[in-house]
């Protein structure tokens, strides 16, 4: 890449993927020495005010070749479509639908609905983090050109569970058993992410509560003050299904602490309602850990197959997914071994920058 370009993006207070995704793939321009400058843009996206859209219609005069982040973009279609008619070239990187989101009211997701078809509609180039999203992009706003960008993941230590792992016990690894690091015999589920309508949390209490009779431990992990009132209600169930005390619920974690988290874990459940591709499955499997994700998403894509899909929302559905994975020591060791396998084949951070950056310069 020889063409310098500004990379235009919000950077809210909480974790969330979009941010992980922005920052990672900065990380990325860097270490293959690309010319990509950052400009932060401030404001309540995606929902914001006009001082807010017209700050970042200022940042694009800044440079000529432009990868816009959606949750800007998608709200600020008369922005791009400004930069753009004055030679401009604004390439927009999908990675959420903030007209799928369940948190924004039935309004505001019209209005970004319309305002999102604007602004792909305007824009000179497409990525998404997935194909999925592609073919949603495609459908929804009659852009197939648009070019998916897989999330990479960074290489990770196999997750010896709470179960072990029979292969490594056989001596696959050459190391301490796995079982011998194995904390108990009782499997552990992962729930990991913002607890939000869009995330919903209450789909997994409402499985577990349907599965009680038999031995597991869960931990739901991830930031719990976004929407208080349903981290109450989270609490509240699991203690009228009778199970608190089987679930961890430890707010965010990072660093030493998440990667304890996630050594211990058996099987990661995403309920997630709306996903364009789940970063936090592809993490899974770079620990060899399977998943049970939502059908209909970007989730599915990044799963690989390791594991299983359950309909959106449907506690029922879930509840026979995880009954029979508790119950059948062979479908556990199948999924873990599916998940292995996928785990040698995860793309990197810098194949992903790397395919922006064909997109950037063509």
């Amino acid at each position: 890449m020889t063409r310098r370009i500004g990379f235009a993006r919000w950077r809210s207070d909480s974790a969330s993927g979009g941010n992980r995704y922005d920052d990672d793939l900065s990380a990325a321009f860097r270490e293959l020495e690309l010319d990509v400058r950052e400009y932060p843009i401030a404001g309540s996206w995606p929902t914001p005010e006009p001082d807010d859209r017209r700050a970042f219609a200022r940042v694009l005069a800044a440079e000529r070749h432009w990868l816009v982040d959606n949750i800007v973009a998608s709200a600020a279609p008369e922005a791009v479509a400004s930069a753009v008619s004055s030679g401009c070239r604004v390439t927009v990187l999908m990675h959420y639908f903030p007209a799928d989101d369940p948190s924004l009211s039935a309004a505001d997701r019209a209005r970004l609905a319309e305002d999102e078809a604007a602004a792909l509609a305007a824009a000179s180039e497409v990525v998404t983090s997935s194909e999925w999203a592609a073919r949603e992009v495609a459908a929804r706003y009659g852009r197939p050109d648009a070019v998916p960008a897989v999330p990479g993941v960074g290489r990770a230590p196999r997750a010896p569970g709470s179960l072990g792992d029979p292969a490594t016990r056989e001596g696959e690894s050459g190391g301490e058993s796995e079982r011998e690091i194995g904390e108990s015999d009782t499997p552990m589920l992962l729930w990991l992410g913002r607890v939000t309508e869009t995330k919903d949390p209450l789909t997994l209490v409402e499985a577990l509560g349907a599965v009680r009779d038999l031995s597991w431990t869960a931990c739901l992990v991830g930031p719990d003050t976004v929407d208080e009132a349903l981290g109450r209600r989270v609490r509240d169930r699991l203690a009228e299904l009778g199970i608190a005390s089987r679930v961890e619920m430890p707010g965010m974690r990072g660093g030493e602490a998440l990667a304890a988290i996630w050594a211990r874990a058996d099987l990661l459940v995403h309920t997630s309602r709306t996903e364009t591709y789940g970063m936090v499955v592809s993490e899974a499997l770079a620990r060899g850990v399977p998943s049970v994700v939502s059908e209909g998403t970007g989730a599915v894509e990044a799963q690989r197959g390791a594991g299983a899909t359950f309909p959106v929302g449907d506690a029922r559905a879930l509840a026979a997914e995880l009954r029979a994975w508790l119950d059948d020591p062979a479908l556990r060791a199948r999924w873990r071994r599916d998940a292995r396998e996928r785990r040698e084949h995860l793309p990197a951070w810098s194949d992903t920058a790397r395919t922006i950056a064909e997109v950037l310069t063509r």
